[in-house]
């Protein structure tokens, strides 16, 4: 009888020390996590994710959404951080947020092919999208040359645009617009909104239609999503306009109330490498690294637009404006 009570004691000392070494195990497990909030492509975030946690054992949490959601969810959770890591659509998200002093400073060592405009002490882009015209060939309309086309009678009531409010990547070309024309480019929004064009939530919500056939063209679409779907049979062809666009390079940024502060800044090194920046040429992104090569145009045989010779537009004031106009108040 001693002896089997000496055993059974033993076997739950064993099985208790079992049960705390596994907890422990989560618990480490769960305290080296990332947590990485995105506004860029989902698909991309996962693949980054996955080749990251192959080779640091370390795996990450993503959230993804719009750049404005991303932003709100960042601004309720200032009471309780969460994010390690923020990847945004526009590059003025990451210069506000420096301005608030929300940001760590790191210069990765794999940054050092980054061409200078693309990265700070505090931010480097992790790719470049590009602004352009959309256009449905399949549409009945004639090919579009300029941003002005879209205001034309052929393209009445057949237009969509994302939403500034929710793409980054839109706002920064609104802004770019406003900097290079002044009054001119409100004009044009003026015409664009008289000839019909609707705002269209995000992103892929102002090309769906465009890729069903119930509209002709989207304005201001994000290039990187319709060269996906291009690839897979959509008879839809981007267009950059003429007279100049903008360039959307993506900051990646490492949030100052990190938990897991070297590890974040892993990540960053992770993405940046041959490796994570061929994922990102994968994705139809402009690699940030001018070493790797793409599947698409890059900035340098783009058109872009000229910079404000006086003071630029702030975000602000362009979204009230847009708003405004198009009675989203």
């Amino acid at each position: 009888m001693q002896q089997m009570k000496s055993g059974l004691i033993s076997r739950l000392k064993t099985g208790a020390l079992t049960i705390m070494i596994l907890t422990a195990a989560l618990i480490t497990t769960e305290a080296r996590a990332l947590t990485l909030y995105t506004a860029g492509p989902g698909s991309l975030a996962k693949k980054l994710a996955a080749g990251y946690q192959r080779q640091s054992g370390v795996k990450t949490e993503i959230f993804q959404a719009t750049t404005g959601k991303v932003m709100a969810r960042l601004d309720a959770e200032q009471a309780n951080p969460r994010a390690d890591i923020l990847i945004s659509a526009s590059w003025d998200t990451a210069q506000e947020l420096r301005q608030r002093d929300w940001l760590l400073a790191y210069r990765s060592p794999n940054a050092a092919l980054v061409p200078a405009q693309f990265k700070t002490d505090y931010y480097v882009a992790q790719g470049i999208s590009a602004l352009g015209i959309v256009w449905n060939s399949a549409s009945g309309t004639p090919e579009p040359r300029d941003w002005q086309d879209l205001a034309q009678p052929a393209f009445k009531d057949k237009v969509t645009t994302p939403d500034p409010a929710l793409s980054g990547a839109s706002l920064d070309l609104l802004m770019g617009l406003q900097n290079a024309g002044g009054e001119k480019a409100w004009t044009l929004f003026e015409q664009l909104k008289n000839n019909g064009m609707v705002i269209a939530g995000p992103n892929a919500q102002a090309l769906t239609p465009v890729l069903q056939g119930a509209k002709a063209a989207v304005f201001g679409a994000v290039d990187y999503v319709s060269y996906g779907s291009m690839q897979d049979g959509e008879s839809i062809k981007v267009i950059f306009p003429a007279s100049g666009t903008v360039i959307a390079p993506r900051p990646m940024m490492i949030l100052k109330t990190s938990r897991q502060p070297d590890q974040a800044k892993a990540f960053i090194d992770y993405v940046l490498s041959p490796e994570g920046q061929n994922l990102v040429a994968e994705a139809w992104l402009m690699p940030a690294r001018s070493d790797i090569g793409a599947k698409r145009p890059l900035f340098s045989d783009l058109a872009l637009l000229p910079e404000s010779a006086t003071r630029p537009a702030t975000r602000e004031s362009v979204l009230k404006r847009f708003a405004a106009l198009f009675g989203q108040r």
